[in-house]
């Protein structure tokens, strides 16, 4: 395994070319959106799966300078890319098995399994904003208590190393955190620390005599620790703000078990799940916009904003307006060679992914 996780990041960029060619592929089999077929589904999310795990494998650090933050005993990100992909082959396999009308007890189980490691990835990473639903690890500076906790150089918290050279804001050295809240500084002063320390370690090593130098191995850079807020912290440190906060990304995780349990109830041709999906998608956005701190996740929300368009793919609005213009572009240009035929085979790419709610879903 070891010689394998060598050979991709070795071979990055050849691993993903070869990726997407595999995977537009895929796209193009015979019979790609048949019920009856589900082995190329099967194919398509035995790819997407190695296409994550090879992500992880060149996302993963491998110096010895590695954050404690990154540590995680279950890779969060990794799990909901896999579930995601499973999920379209449990979509499958279920309405060949059991039909259409029943495949969405099985979906809401797989939507249920997904929200739970969603709150668990919301957790581990200190209660940062989920990006993708999970799928991409939020890198973000852990922040959301910095205007109460943590020890803090002219508004800028200090980075600790786990060696204790550095001291926190009051003048204490530290070998960790200072038990309220934790923040890793990407910012110019952050470096700038870490510089000194660097120059003081250097320093060191041009006083002492060369025989010291040849006998004494290299020290190991120092671990970099953040503590991560918990939920008690935020509730109490950041108040309204940090309370609406958490609560909008509840509200998100749990938006597509919502949908699929009110498609179970009421059918995929009712209106009833179409809006109450979209009143909770607003809400949840309308919950953020209460939140502090929105300049730095106004990109964040733009990405979950253009989710919305998928609205449109989703039935009953694709069934009685989306798939009439659809045809009417198709009739259009079907007459102008090649254009024509293109434009015929994405109207049928487009019908057939529609079908499958694990491709208009955006969860």
């Amino acid at each position: 395994m070891e010689a394998y996780k060598l050979w991709v990041r070795k071979n990055r960029d050849l691993v993903r070319s070869l990726e997407s060619l595999a995977n537009g592929l895929t796209w193009i089999l015979p019979e790609r959106f048949a019920n009856s077929e589900i082995a190329p589904e099967a194919v398509y999310a035995f790819l997407g799966i190695v296409s994550s795990v090879n992500q992880h494998i060149i996302e993963t650090p491998t110096d010895g300078q590695t954050l404690a933050s990154k540590e995680q005993s279950i890779p969060w990100s990794l799990v909901v890319s896999v579930l995601k992909d499973i999920e379209a082959v449990v979509e499958v396999a279920a309405q060949h098995f059991v039909g259409d009308d029943r495949k969405w007890s099985f979906l809401a189980v797989t939507e249920a399994v997904k929200a739970g490691v969603r709150l668990a990835a919301f957790r581990e990473s200190g209660y940062k904003m989920l990006l993708q639903g999970g799928e991409v690890a939020n890198e973000e500076e852990i922040n959301i208590l910095d205007e109460n906790f943590g020890a803090k150089s002219n508004g800028v918290p200090v980075i600790y190393p786990m060696n204790g050279h550095f001291q926190n804001g009051h003048g204490v050295a530290s070998n960790g955190l200072d038990g309220k809240a934790g923040f890793v500084s990407k910012s110019l002063e952050g470096r700038a620390v870490a510089a000194l320390n660097k120059f003081g370690q250097n320093a060191k090593m041009t006083s002492d005599p060369m025989w010291m130098k040849k006998a004494l191995p290299p020290p190991d850079p120092p671990a970099m620790v953040v503590e991560k807020p918990t939920l008690a912290s935020i509730w109490s440190a950041k108040g309204i703000s940090g309370r609406l906060f958490l609560l909008g990304e509840v509200v998100h995780i749990f938006r597509p078990l919502l949908y699929v349990l009110l498609i179970k109830k009421f059918g995929i041709k009712s209106w009833t799940p179409w809006l109450v999906s979209l009143a909770v998608e607003i809400t949840s956005l309308g919950i953020h916009s209460r939140a502090t701190d929105l300049h730095q996740r106004g990109g964040k929300l733009k990405r979950r904003k253009m989710m919305w368009a998928l609205y449109v793919m989703r039935d009953p609005f694709f069934t009685r307006y989306t798939k009439r213009h659809l045809q009417k572009a198709e009739k259009v240009l079907d007459p102008v060679p090649l254009i024509g035929f293109l434009t015929g085979k994405l109207v049928e790419l487009v019908e057939g992914a529609q079908t499958r709610y694990t491709y208009t879903s955006g969860s």
